[in-house]
């Protein structure tokens, strides 16, 4: 029987996500990545603002901290300077989406050489449960307390969508890790994000639907279903741009 370990990259140090938040199960899986391609030594964490912020007390590997929404121009700088380190940001939708929009659509275009994990919770986790850009139509939030009105703040950011139209970007996928099977699926495509990476293969981002339970105001259970009810029917999961064939042409 095969035995239950913790990956060498995390480190032994508790998680302070609130109970039924899946931001660790998403740190396990890039820890696992990071394993089995025998990468630890020469990874390099670019951590977000937000509740990833302490990203750095998690993973073992050396870790940069960023401004809010900088992690990819700070990833790009980290890349450039050591070509041969493999580099990867975490970063939540308040992050990436909203202050870091430039970032994440120029670093695409470049076709910069790193990997983006972004995680998609629908809401500003950290600071008290704020609409944010990739808050649901309807969505009750702190800021939307009459649910998310499309007329006067517009429709939310379908980040995947908008950068497989941009010609640098040659993987991107959308995973969820609401239940067993699609978490078996976002272990798949982060390991392919960093092994694209390792090949040179230019620009991967895997985008993560997570959950809030907290800011969601639902039980860890219901936060799950609310993944499978309302997030995934608004943000479908699946592939939205390989530019490589399986035998790695592009």
């Amino acid at each position: 029987m095969a035995e239950f370990h913790k990956p060498k990259a995390l480190t032994d140090a508790p998680l302070h996500y609130c109970p039924g938040c899946t931001h660790g199960i998403i740190h396990r899986l890039v820890a696992e990545a990071i394993d089995e391609l025998g990468i630890q030594g020469k990874s390099i964490c670019v951590a977000s603002v937000g509740c990833s912020v302490m990203a750095y007390d998690y993973f073992d590997v050396d870790c940069v901290q960023a401004a809010h929404g900088r992690a990819p121009a700070v990833a790009t700088g980290v890349k450039r300077s050591d070509p041969s380190k493999i580099v990867f940001t975490y970063q939540g939708d308040g992050d990436l989406a909203s202050i870091g929009t430039a970032e994440i659509v120029h670093a695409a275009a470049r076709r910069e050489n790193i990997t983006v994990i972004f995680v998609n919770n629908a809401i500003y986790g950290m600071t008290g449960g704020q609409m944010a850009p990739t808050t649901l139509p309807g969505m009750v939030t702190q800021t939307s307390p009459y649910g998310r009105d499309v007329t006067k703040v517009g429709f939310p950011m379908k980040m995947v969508e908008m950068l497989s139209q941009v010609d640098g970007a040659a993987y991107l996928e959308r995973v969820a890790v609401n239940n067993v099977a699609n978490v078996r699926k976002a272990k798949k495509a982060i390991l392919h994000a960093f092994t694209n990476q390792v090949e040179n293969k230019g620009f991967s981002l895997v985008e993560v639907i997570s959950s809030c339970p907290t800011n969601w105001g639902k039980s860890p259970a219901k936060a799950l279903e609310f993944i499978q009810t309302d997030m995934i029917p608004y943000y479908p999961l699946g592939v939205y741009k390989d530019i490589y064939d399986e035998g790695g042409n592009q």
